[in-house]
């Protein structure tokens, strides 16, 4: 007899603590949270996969638009980096591309610097030679990701250049689109065409 009233006192307490759990059509759950039942797909209905255009500069995964001068857009690690590693950001570009090339400070990314405060003035100063054109931004924020990866997407002339590993996740989803990074006190580039002779 004993062992049947323990199962029943435990069939009890289960029972009470499913009472207390909350339904999720029950109407003290706000509309956000609350379950949704799948809505009936007709088998019948034409389906429609809308795919992003294919820009025109691409021929197969190669980008027809890279070549000397070679436009560079900077990132805001990427500056900072360079500053660490006491490299100087257009000699160290040429000595990796053996090209001419010509840096790109987009609005925002001068907007993140100025924002850090007085201990990057230094990477405020590099950024406001004559050489590194400026790319105004449209957008409203001071964050740069989103800003260069819809730059990226819409112009293929570009190459980006940062240490960010999220915005190079980013861009290596992005075809024909290469990538400048700071490596053992040196650049290295990654996904350009060995058509240009450059040493990956």
């Amino acid at each position: 007899m004993g062992k049947q009233k323990r199962t029943q006192k435990i069939k009890k307490q289960r029972n009470a603590q499913l009472k207390r759990l909350l339904k999720p059509t029950d109407a003290r759950i706000k509309e956000e949270l609350r379950r949704k039942r799948p809505k009936l797909v007709n088998p019948h209905q034409i389906k429609v996969n809308q795919a992003p255009q294919q820009s025109s500069a691409l021929f197969f995964q190669y980008n027809t638009q890279l070549g000397p001068p070679y436009h560079i857009i900077l990132d805001t690690n990427f500056i900072n980096f360079s500053i660490k590693n006491k490299l100087d950001i257009m000699q160290s570009m040429m000595d990796c591309l053996y090209a001419k090339c010509i840096p790109y400070i987009p609005d925002c990314v001068r907007a993140e610097l100025e924002k850090l405060g007085n201990k990057y003035k230094l990477a405020l100063r590099i950024i406001s030679d004559p050489r590194f054109e400026n790319l105004p931004c449209l957008h409203k924020g001071t964050y740069a990701d989103d800003c260069i990866v819809e730059r990226v997407r819409q112009h293929k002339c570009y190459i980006v250049a940062t240490n960010d590993k999220d915005l190079k996740n980013r861009i290596r989803k992005i075809p024909g689109v290469p990538i400048m990074y700071v490596a053992s006190h040196k650049y290295a580039i990654e996904r350009m065409p060995e058509a240009y002779g450059v040493r990956m």
